[in-house]
This record gives structure tokens, C-alpha cells and sequence, in this order.
């Protein structure tokens, strides 16, 4: 598992066990993300909380690994 998929899981486990930290992380996750885990996120990365429920689904598209791979599209890498 790759440091950002164990970072991924590290701050769903915490947002089901502190309601306090997940209503944080889905108004202003950067900083639910630094007081948590002590992670700065920098400006120019954006992070869009949002909670699934059972009726309810989020399908995320990840970035084109051709677009990456030839450099157009400049990823900051993990923070």
C-alpha cells in the first residue's frame, strides 16, 4: 500500500471514530488533515470531503496516468 493510500485509510478510520474530526474534514478538510495528523497541506492542492451514504455514491476519476506520465499536468507529489 502506497504512503498515500495508507494516509487515505488513516483519515477514514479517524473521520468514523470522532464525529468532531469528520464534521472538520467535510468543512475544512486541510485543517482537520494538519490538527490530526500534523500534515500541511500546501495551497495549491485542493481537498473536497464528502460522505457517502448507503444511498448515496461518489465515483472518483483519477488523473490520466498518460497525462502524468508525459509531465502536462504538473502533480505536486504526496504532501
Amino acid at each position: 500500500m502506497s504512503a498515500e493510500q495508507t494516509l487515505k485509510t488513516l483519515i477514514i478510520q479517524k473521520a468514523w471514530e470522532d464525529a468532531s474530526f469528520k464534521e472538520e474534514l467535510c468543512t475544512n478538510p486541510k485543517k482537520a488533515i494538519e490538527a490530526a495528523f500534523g500534515i500541511v497541506v500546501p495551497e495549491e492542492i485542493v481537498i473536497v470531503a464528502v460522505e457517502e451514504t448507503t444511498s448515496k455514491f461518489y465515483l472518483v476519476i483519477p488523473p490520466d496516468p498518460a497525462v502524468v506520465l508525459d509531465g502536462s499536468d504538473d502533480p505536486v507529489g504526496m504532501w
